[in-house]
């Protein structure tokens, strides 16, 4: 069974960016485990036009800025930049850390990021057609960049849709993100074995990250909550918390746990 880890999305919204700079040294500092943001130009609530930052390039001001925790985007919309580029950034932001970067990737489902930054915001079902497109372009383009990522750069995929996007988490990544209850995760999972086992991968090989808090994930105490993910399969436990002040209690109480176990 693998290891518990804590996960924390450091949403930029509405915050100054020395206050996310401070969290995140402070998340750091706590013992979290991996520190993800998110990959969208606006803020998803409160003020709609509200102080945001952009992902990547926080991310590469973030892998400065630490020295263990694991980094990436949860998740990275593979519409807003060129696969190719997309990789090379990645891989840029994993030199940067000295190798602690994770891939995270989706198909993007905000249409206002997509309309105003001049993207065709299309349908979810041609989303995931360039999601389909990208991750193998991805994949192709990590192998030929000189100097190469620091390490064989961990991929995320994000989403439960059965028929396509759990196949293309059997196929391409190594984690694999997904909001829900216990119930309905442990149904996903096995959906996701049955791909596994139609492509030859061992689902045992893919870890599972279940988000625990914060945003639109289901809200519990880790005492609560946690026993019945980890049956369910989960061994990555991520929560959210936004600006403009971020509140690091429900984390601390989760990394209690975590070090209970």
């Amino acid at each position: 069974m693998r290891p518990i880890r804590i996960a924390l999305q450091l949403q930029p919204q509405h915050a100054e960016y020395a206050k996310i700079r401070e969290t995140v040294a402070e998340a750091e500092e706590l013992g979290v485990d991996v520190l993800f943001t998110w990959d969208h130009f606006f803020p998803l609530d409160g003020d709609p036009d509200g102080r945001h930052f952009e992902c990547w390039t926080m991310l590469a001001a973030w892998a400065e800025a630490t020295t263990r925790v694991e980094l990436g985007p949860l998740v990275s919309c593979v519409g807003y930049r060129n696969p190719d580029l997309l990789a090379d950034m990645a891989r840029t932001v994993d030199h940067v850390s000295g190798g602690r970067v994770i891939l995270g990737l989706g198909s993007g489902w905000f249409d206002r990021d997509f309309t105003d930054y001049g993207y065709d915001p299309a349908t979810p079902a041609r989303r995931l057609d360039d999601l389909t497109r990208a991750l193998p372009r991805i994949q192709s383009r990590l192998t030929v960049l000189n100097p190469p990522p620091v390490r064989r750069m961990p991929v995320l995929v994000g989403g439960s849709g059965e028929r396509r996007t759990l196949r293309l988490v059997a196929e391409y990544a190594d984690i694999w993100h997904a909001f829900g209850d216990p119930d309905t995760l442990r149904h996903k999972a096995g959906v996701l074995r049955e791909h596994c086992a139609a492509v030859g991968r061992d689902p045992d090989r893919i870890e599972i990250s279940g988000s625990v808090g914060g945003g639109p994930s289901p809200a519990g105490e880790p005492d609560d909550l946690g026993p019945k993910l980890r049956d369910a399969g989960v061994s990555l436990f991520t929560l959210g918390v936004s600006g403009p002040d971020y509140d690091l209690g429900l984390l601390r109480r989760w990394l209690a746990w975590r070090d209970a176990q």
